[in-house]
């Protein structure tokens, strides 16, 4: 499984192209941000979302949810490459969601797979999120 590695050369938020009508992304720490046209940011996730990881990606995510307009717009959060979730990886889930309903928006989980799911239908946030399953092999 490909990890995403840290980006050294670039500074946080430095994007590769600047034409808000294309797609671009660029490297935060080790989070991939990728912008496509319209209201829609997709940031992919963390391998392990955890206490490790939870700083980065909050602050990651809540800087893609604030960069879009209120009233419109999603966060499609990338989980694909995300291999566990724990209970502060979950926290930060619910808080980016709260934040976007606050602003109107939607977050969506994309790529989730079938652990994931289970997971969220057990603590009662399946309902919450937009939730895109991994395909089955």
């Amino acid at each position: 499984m490909p990890r995403l590695t840290r980006a050294l050369s670039a500074p946080p938020y430095s994007p590769l192209h600047k034409d808000c009508n294309n797609w671009y992304s660029y490297m935060v720490g080790e989070l991939e941000v990728q912008r496509a046209p319209s209201d829609e940011r997709v940031l992919v996730a963390p391998v392990e979302l955890d206490l490790n990881s939870r700083l980065d990606f909050r602050r990651d995510a809540l800087r893609c949810v604030e960069s879009l307009r209120r009233g419109a717009g999603r966060l499609v959060i990338d989980m694909t490459a995300t291999r566990s979730v724990d209970s502060t990886g979950l926290g930060v889930l619910f808080m980016v969601r709260r934040r976007a309903a606050q602003r109107r928006q939607q977050v969506v989980l994309r790529g989730v797979s079938e652990e994931l799911r289970l997971l969220l239908v057990l603590t009662k946030l399946e309902g919450l999120f937009e939730i895109e399953m991994a395909p089955t092999h």
